[in-house]
């Protein structure tokens, strides 16, 4: 049986040269703010509620840019489930508060990829 893709979205929120990334509680792999796309939802407005939710960032999903889509097997899913994430720019000016779901907020620059 084929698995069908877990479809995702997330924010890239990009300040001097860096971008957010949130660890969640008890763990400490690197992420940008993002999830599921819940049904009826477009991938922005997904990525919008998504940064309301892990980042207190209100944002219009009609304003984001996306920038790129990765597909690559999904960590901590069935063995061969694929994952389509779509990454859009979230342009603010708002300072991003860690919800209760996110242990810690970090600005990386690409010499913490590894964290990722």
């Amino acid at each position: 049986m084929t698995l069908l893709p877990l479809q995702v979205a997330a924010i890239a929120l990009i300040r001097d040269r860096t971008v957010l990334m949130v660890t969640a509680r008890g763990r400490e792999v690197h992420y940008m703010p993002g999830g599921k796309i819940d049904p009826g939802e477009t991938a922005a407005q997904a990525a919008a509620r998504e940064a309301h939710e892990e980042v207190s960032l209100t944002l219009d999903p009609s304003a984001l840019e996306e920038l790129f889509e990765v597909r690559t097997l999904a960590h901590g899913q069935e063995e061969g489930r694929m994952v389509h994430m779509r990454v859009f720019r979230a342009r603010t000016d708002a300072v991003p508060v860690p919800s209760a779901e996110v242990g810690a907020l970090h600005w990386v620059t690409t010499a913490d990829a590894d964290r990722c």
